[in-house]
């Protein structure tokens, strides 16, 4: 889960985890809850719990998240299809990147120059892994750090959208971001643009 503040200090909720106690006491001590992003349509089964305890929250759902989730989110969640967004403004800035399975809403927050990626890079360590076989399995996905990249499974669903990839990866690297926050595993801190450029080679996004 990544926490974004807005300008006056809401916050925005990208791929909430489960909402412990905890959690929401150290939410509350950080600023108001203004949306709750499900970026994707694996990433999405704790935004209703969200939803239910911010009341007054929007709830933005990437496309094919709302047919996925059924009742868990409701109805008024904005689709998050490439329409802007109020009250992001030239904070935060997103674009919907389809493939031929789903849809992830990838997100850049401007004055962090911070990339959000869900699911397009997986970047493992090794070290955290205790298992020898599962160790193996992720570096035949290329998902280990340090060559994370999209899981090769992920790939297939892109044929014959490459060039959809291409300009949407390309876009990410015009943002040219100091930070890219991942999902699963170890996130990048610095030569940003060229880790993009090394985890999408395979659609050729040049440098």
């Amino acid at each position: 889960m990544t926490l974004i503040r807005l300008p006056g200090g809401k916050l925005v909720v990208h791929s909430p985890t489960a909402l412990t106690p905890d959690l929401a006491r150290e939410v509350k001590a950080l600023g108001e809850v203004a949306d709750i992003v499900a970026p994707n349509k694996i990433h999405y089964w704790w935004a209703g719990d969200w939803a239910e305890a911010y009341p007054k929250a929007r709830i933005l759902a990437a496309p094919g998240v709302k047919e996925r989730a059924g009742d868990r989110l409701p109805a008024s969640a904005f689709q998050l299809d490439g329409a802007a967004v109020d009250g992001w403004g030239e904070t935060l800035s997103y674009i919907p990147v389809t493939s031929g399975y789903m849809t992830e809403a990838v997100l850049f927050h401007h004055p962090s120059r911070t990339l959000v990626l869900t699911d397009l890079i997986e970047n493992f360590e090794p070290e955290r892994i205790a298992s020898s076989l599962k160790r193996l399995l992720l570096r035949l996905g290329g998902i280990m750090h340090p060559h994370g990249s999209m899981p090769r499974d992920m790939r297939m669903t892109f044929r014959g959208r490459e060039d959809h990839l291409r300009q949407a990866v390309r876009r990410m690297m015009d943002w040219t971001p100091e930070r890219i926050l991942l999902t699963h595993g170890k996130c990048y801190e610095t030569n940003c643009r060229q880790e993009l450029a090394r985890a999408f080679r395979f659609v050729n996004v040049g440098n």
